[in-house]
């Protein structure tokens, strides 16, 4: 195989979601600047539990190495289903409708709150390279109710996406939740975007009886190249009217600790939100991305009731077949003697209430 410079950038854009090494001329960005603390040394953040990121040469070893066995995906694979929601949903029900990906939009308490909104067709730091979308979004733009907050995870490509946020605050001009230093980055690009940083264990009250904690997950973050780790990253525990709902967006496993203190520090939780897909090879991806049986795992460390599952099958990020999560976890499940219904694969367009 010829490696062209135009390849290497094509393949370092597609690894750039997941390990943002790409952007070059991101280097003078402007970064989140603070004081110290057990999670912050000044200039990176880092987790005391986790793993590094891995070097720009893994990176290399694993997108151009010869024994890389990439599975093919459709190029298209239209949805069983599409969402309508209703503009609000009060009482004691939560609504929760799957848009694809990390992207949710939970309805609760009168509020509408999106999860890592994304609706490009591609997540990258350039338009012409990178993942590109497999699937509609569960829910068509047009269609959304109004958003009254959005959360944003950390600042990888397939989380935190500028063209959305921005068409969200010209539709929407939502209060945007988001671990410290991604605020830098949102407001730099968009002024108009109402972004507010916070750190791990902080409590944010927002509305009709719904408040979010941000607590440590077992991963990181970047934009650019110089700029790893200078934010943070976090899960989400939700306080809902139904219950608690612990929102995982991006995590590896490790030993599971960051799970079971999750359980310890907020108590019984209704639900879990978590991560299946973009897992292999496990050798790179292992510290960052939970496979199914992982999944499984995290499932009985933080005890919740039951679970859905997402992070796959709408942007190739890694080398899995389309549908191995969906599979993986029905093997995992079956493998852990826990029934098939209490840990769901979603699909865009699905909509679970409890």
């Amino acid at each position: 195989m010829q490696i062209t410079r135009r390849r290497v950038f094509g393949l370092l854009a597609g690894a750039g979601a997941v390990v943002g090494v790409p952007s070059l001329w991101m280097s003078s960005m402007k970064t989140y600047d603070g004081p110290a603390s057990d999670h912050f040394n000044g200039l990176h953040f880092f987790d005391p539990d986790g793993a590094p990121p891995k070097s720009l040469r893994q990176v290399l070893r694993w997108q151009l190495g010869g024994k890389r066995q990439r599975a093919a995906w459709p190029d298209w694979v239209p949805n069983p289903h599409a969402d309508t929601p209703p503009q609000r949903v009060d009482g004691g029900k939560v609504r929760l409708s799957f848009v694809g990906h990390a992207s949710w939009l939970i309805q609760a308490g009168g509020l509408n709150i999106l999860v890592d909104p994304v609706w490009s067709s591609r997540v990258s730091p350039v338009s012409f390279a990178g993942p590109k979308r497999h699937n509609d979004p569960g829910i068509a733009f047009e269609k959304l109710p109004k958003i009254d907050v959005v959360l944003v995870s950390h600042g990888h490509y397939d989380h935190l996406d500028m063209a959305t946020l921005s068409r969200l605050a010209k539709n929407f001009a939502p209060r945007v939740v988001t671990p410290l230093g991604n605020d830098v980055t949102m407001r730099g690009a968009d002024p108009t975007i109402k972004a507010e940083a916070f750190d791990w264990h902080d409590r944010v009250e927002l509305g009709g009886g719904i408040a979010v904690n941000l607590v440590p997950t077992r991963h990181w973050t970047a934009r650019g190249m110089f700029d790893r780790n200078k934010a943070l990253w976090a899960s989400f525990v939700l306080e809902t009217p139904a219950g608690k709902i612990y929102v995982v967006c991006d995590s590896g496993y490790g030993d599971g600790r960051h799970f079971r203190r999750v359980a310890e520090k907020h108590g019984a939780l209704r639900l879990a939100i978590l991560p299946i897909g973009a897992y292999e090879p496990r050798w790179f991806m292992r510290d960052q991305h939970m496979n199914p049986e992982d999944a499984v795992k995290a499932l009985a460390d933080c005890g919740a009731e039951a679970a859905l599952g997402h992070h796959h099958g709408t942007f190739q990020l890694t080398d899995e077949a389309i549908d191995a999560p969906a599979k993986a976890l029905v093997e995992a499940l079956d493998a852990a003697k826990v029934p098939q219904e209490r840990f769901v694969a979603m699909q865009p367009g699905q909509v679970v209430e409890i």
